[in-house]
């Protein structure tokens, strides 16, 4: 499957985290759903005091090449 379109235009935690609960929507078993959605709730938990702009932006690009990869799988 192809990245959802709009990935190139992430540049906030609130539009990442979005962008990735619409790329779990497109996964076509509940249970996988269900799995993605949590860690990603997991992870926003774990980074939300990151303050750094750098880090951020980081952690942003990672994020999406993680779900085109979870996508594609």
């Amino acid at each position: 499957m192809p990245p959802l379109p709009g990935a190139e235009l992430v540049r906030s935690a609130v539009q990442l985290y979005r962008y990735l609960l619409r790329c779990c929507r497109r996964l076509p078993d509940e249970s996988a759903r269900q799995h993605y959605r949590h860690a990603i709730r997991q992870s926003f938990k774990v980074h939300a005091d990151e303050d750094d702009p750098e880090r951020i932006q980081q952690i942003i690009k990672r994020a999406i090449e993680d779900a085109d990869w979870v996508m594609n799988k």
